[in-house]
């Protein structure tokens, strides 16, 4: 049995809500959210970053793995807001953590999808047998640039998962990934904000990968939706995983617990993967779960889990998403939000 043997998250307490951001502007906020189905959205601390995030998410699942640090054979953290251009995140984060130095560390890059495919290559070491643990990280700071949609959504925060064999909490049975050369999304070189393609981002980019990653997965493993208990999409906005589920055949109340758009925003790297972050929070054993990564440029990760009895005795073991997001808040104006960007982005 190989899968997730911990796993942890991290959200910043800071939060901007739609209404502020489109009082900036001039707009309408019940456009926006009633639009994207989103309310409000985690905002970095200024001295909060991918690392930081990074290295909490990791505390909390080595808390539920139970395992020394120095088992783990290989760090990947996938990020669209790695601190530096020209210097790895992750080295920063195993001496945080005490792992290594007999270890692999790579930062990893595909927009949105960074994480899942974190995660992908850290499950594919441990089940080629090349070591014991390996931990996958998918975090972001991200940006979008003023006055654009996507500032009504990018947010901050990561998910963590330990992979290996013993004491698995959520094996995984299957994967499979659909990938195309599709410019919907991308940032060049030097360049603070992201451009996107406005409503090509949709169909040919978003719904061609993720429910050709979904039916793919679903053709080769001969599952239907009913056998799931949860699945989780990919969150730019709170429209397209409700739209991507109810295609697919999944409900409402499978898409649910994982379906956390609305009150933290889009994490980019992070997003697909603290959804599955919650949704192991509420788990039961003999569950299976769904997900559906996506990532501009364009692809999509599949993965079918298989929740085990192990789950019972790791959730409580470190904080839930849950109370993260509903804990302490605090709200900022325009212009504190602002700061809080304008240091992280030119901080040296």
């Amino acid at each position: 049995m190989i899968g997730i043997v911990g796993y942890g998250s991290y959200i910043p307490s800071y939060r901007i809500t739609v209404d502020e951001i489109a009082a900036q502007w001039g707009n309408d906020p019940d456009a926006y959210k009633n639009g994207l189905l989103v309310q409000e959205k985690t905002v970095p601390g200024l001295d909060e970053d991918t690392i930081t995030i990074s290295v909490q998410a990791t505390k909390y699942a080595l808390q539920r793995a139970r395992i020394d640090p120095q088992e783990i054979g290989a760090v990947y953290i996938g990020s669209e807001s790695h601190p530096y251009a020209v210097k790895p995140s992750g080295t920063v984060l195993i001496d945080a953590i005490g792992i290594g130095p007999d270890v692999h560390v790579a930062d990893y890059e595909f927009a949105c999808k960074a994480g899942t495919e974190a995660m992908y290559v850290a499950y594919s070491h441990v089940k080629a047998g090349n070591m014991k643990y390996a931990l996958g990280i998918g975090a972001d700071t991200s940006q979008g640039a003023p006055g654009d949609a996507l500032e009504f959504t990018a947010s901050a925060g990561g998910s963590a998962f330990i992979m290996g064999t013993e004491k698995v909490v959520a094996e995984i049975e299957h994967t499979y990934s659909f990938t195309s050369d599709t410019g919907d999304f991308w940032r060049r070189e030097g360049r603070m904000y992201p451009k996107h393609g406005g409503r090509f981002t949709g169909e040919p980019a978003y719904f061609k990968h993720v429910l050709s990653a979904g039916n793919g997965i679903l053709e080769r493993t001969g599952l239907k939706a009913s056998d799931f208990a949860y699945a989780i999409f990919h969150m730019p906005n709170g429209k397209f995983p409700q739209r991507a589920g109810k295609i697919l055949g999944f409900s409402k109340d499978q898409l649910e617990p994982g379906w956390i758009v609305p009150w933290m925003g889009n994490t980019y790297s992070g997003s697909s993967p603290t959804g599955l972050s919650a949704t192991l929070d509420v788990a039961k054993p003999g569950d299976k779960i769904l997900l559906v990564s996506f990532g501009s440029g364009a692809g999509s990760d599949a993965f079918v889990f298989k929740v085990t009895d192990e789950i019972t005795a790791v959730q409580d073991l470190a904080p839930k998403l849950k109370s993260m997001l509903d804990g302490n808040k605090f709200y900022l104006t325009y212009g504190k939000y602002t700061n809080h960007y304008n240091k992280i982005l030119m901080n040296d």
